[in-house]
């Protein structure tokens, strides 16, 4: 087996550590916008759903967490390629704003807004935001939002040391 145990077991400590921090800010975003919580973290060429809150509304997003999904459309999908590597307009229209909100892009029916969190050294940990139905999250109330997903983001960036 070599050092994989070793290395799995430090990505699982770093995995539970940032779940304890994430965990209750993706629940006070749920509580304050109606919509679903999700933080995501890029791995390579994708985006994976490492923490996810329900809404507690009946119709509602379902992405379960550990879902793979694309680096080229989607809110928090800009959030981690502007933080990274993203040199597309969309990218730095996203770093002039601090969050990005996307309508209907992944999916013609789903809408989200999400802003990055940053670590130790300001190093990119994941993109924190909320998503749910076009029918309730429209340009309108993703702008009322996005004040609501900047403020949690930039409060759990400080929390892990920011």
């Amino acid at each position: 087996l070599g050092p994989t145990p070793f290395r799995l077991g430090g990505l699982y400590r770093a995995a539970h550590d940032l779940a304890d921090q994430v965990r209750p800010a993706l629940a006070r975003l749920v509580a304050r916008t109606g919509e679903t919580g999700g933080f995501y973290v890029r791995e390579g060429d994708r985006r994976i759903c490492l923490f996810r809150e329900p809404s507690p509304r009946p119709i509602r997003l379902h992405i379960e967490e550990g879902t793979a999904m694309p680096l080229d459309r989607g809110a928090s999908a800009h959030v981690l390629m502007a933080f990274t590597d993203g040199a597309l307009p969309v990218h730095e229209a996203v770093r002039a704003a601090g969050l990005a909100i996307s309508i209907g892009q992944r999916d013609p029916e789903t809408a989200a807004v999400a802003a990055p969190v940053f670590g130790r050294g300001g190093r990119l940990l994941g993109a924190l935001g909320v998503s749910g139905p076009v029918l309730r999250l429209n340009a309108a109330e993703a702008e009322r939002i996005a004040p609501m997903v900047l403020e949690e983001a930039r409060a759990l960036s400080r929390l892990l040391g920011a």
